[in-house]
């Protein structure tokens, strides 16, 4: 994401904001590394184990981590907690993602940081909200609850992950900004159960459940096989739809009519034909 000034010019408006980030697997230092394109310097303290991700998707990891500082620090350790308490004496956001028991063995509760660090903004991603704080859970499981999911497939995505990331950063940039306002920092808990949520509501409300309107009801909406590939299509709107029609020089948008239609050619030749026809149809392989 690049955000641009009137001028054209690109536009950091967290430069100068200091982010500590004690989270390790995704959704954390998701928000983190996006909070970072918007001019956050970010310093992420890694255990002596390191990051779960670097071993799962070391490629993802570096990405991630780009541009940050790396610090490894042993918490439990009277050491490592002076070193923790110098870098928070700086900073402007803390992020965690660590179970509240956990972050409370380490000193790490809201009334303590608000005690030593009273300018500290602190987003804390967890799994559950309140008298589940502390169970144990991952994207999948929240995933699961939500009913969004297929089995016996797994998810191409790690969705809830994803969606706790953005909640983050929303959060963050919320208690930010009140601290402009009143000079004091604040605490907010993420919950993914509760951020994934929000985007099951498409299913839940009915559009991408079986035989809803974005889940097969509508033949203008879909996916359909290419002489090679795949065609997905999204003609949703009235003159997108009429365009496709007469485009494919169909007496009606069946979707029979579009399978037979969509055979004839392949998926990259697909992509090129509704550039020129500026209909969205995207050619695409697996």
């Amino acid at each position: 994401m690049e955000l641009l000034t009137n001028g054209g010019e690109a536009l950091r408006p967290l430069a100068g904001v200091r982010v500590i980030n004690l989270a390790v697997n995704v959704p954390g230092p998701v928000a983190a590394r996006r909070l970072q394109a918007l001019g956050a310097e970010v310093i992420k303290v890694e255990p002596p184990a390191g990051d779960p991700l670097e071993s799962y998707s070391r490629a993802w990891y570096e990405a991630l981590l780009s541009g940050q500082a790396l610090l490894t620090l042993d918490l439990k350790a009277e050491g490592g907690w002076l070193q923790l308490e110098e870098l928070l004496t700086e900073a402007d956001l803390l992020i965690t993602a660590s179970r509240p028991a956990a972050l409370a063995r380490l000193q790490l509760t809201p009334g303590a940081v608000a005690a030593r660090f009273p300018r500290l903004c602190w987003v804390a991603v967890i799994g559950y909200a309140g008298s589940r704080a502390d169970e144990a859970g991952h994207d999948l499981t929240y995933q699961a609850v939500e009913g969004l999911l297929t089995p016996p497939h797994l998810p191409r995505t790690l969705l809830a992950d994803l969606a706790g990331a953005a909640t983050a950063v929303t959060a963050a940039l919320a208690l930010l900004l009140g601290r402009t306002n009143t000079g004091a920092g604040g605490y907010a808990e993420v919950p993914l159960s509760e951020a994934v949520a929000g985007f099951g509501d498409p299913f839940r409300f009915g559009l991408t459940a079986a035989g809803g309107l974005l889940a097969g009801a509508l033949p203008e909406y879909g996916l359909y096989a290419a002489r090679t590939g795949w065609v997905a299509v999204a003609a949703l709107e009235p003159h997108f739809r009429a365009r496709l029609q007469a485009q494919l020089g169909l007496a009606e948008l069946t979707r029979e009519g579009l399978e037979q239609a969509f055979r004839a050619r392949d998926a990259e030749s697909w992509q090129a034909w509704a550039v020129e026809r500026d209909l969205p149809l995207v050619g695409f392989r697996e």
